[in-house]
């Protein structure tokens, strides 16, 4: 046999208890709220893969810019060796889907043996952003990459490669 009250609906029985809208917690503004922070998570994830994306493009097309020019003709000019980083660059960014050009912001395009050949590449990222509220941003994000000459490449002066390195403090 049951306990009298538990059937019937006393206060505080196993039956009365979640019956109403008394002690709700949660309605539609949960909802409405949940689906604000869901947007916003996700608008956060995609802003930092383009950044992340960008390192990548950035990356690489200083990668090859620097290839270029240590693997250039020995007669280039100077010219020339800019003109071929920057192609260098711009197929790279081309290679990962990007349409913007990138920007050398700091090229050392030495064409010597043991000299070191760096380029830094910059690309501007927009920050993606709801509409209407908040105004458009851009953040830059830059990447550097360095190679040495090789000192025994044909073609850069009639000097013994090693003997040209150490002369020049290596």
């Amino acid at each position: 046999m049951t306990p009298r009250g538990a059937l019937q609906g006393a206060a505080g029985s196993p039956r009365d208890r979640g019956v109403g809208e008394r002690g709700m917690v949660a309605g539609l503004e949960a909802l409405a709220f949940g689906v604000l922070v869901f947007v916003f998570g996700t608008l956060t994830v995609l802003h930092g893969w383009a950044v992340v994306d960008a390192r990548f493009a950035t990356s690489a097309a200083a990668r090859e810019a620097v290839r270029a020019v240590v693997l250039a003709p020995a007669e280039a000019t100077p010219g020339e060796l800019e003109a071929l980083a920057g192609s260098a660059a711009a197929q790279a960014f081309d290679a990962h889907g990007y349409t913007a050009e990138p920007v050398l912001i700091d090229a050392q395009l030495a064409r010597a043996r043991c000299a070191t050949v760096a380029v830094t590449v910059e690309v501007q990222v927009a920050a993606t952003i709801v509409p209407g509220i908040a105004g458009s941003a851009s953040y830059p994000v830059r990447a550097s990459y360095a190679e040495v000459v090789d000192p025994f490449r044909a073609g850069l002066g009639a000097a013994d490669g090693l003997l040209a390195c150490r002369s020049g403090g290596l």
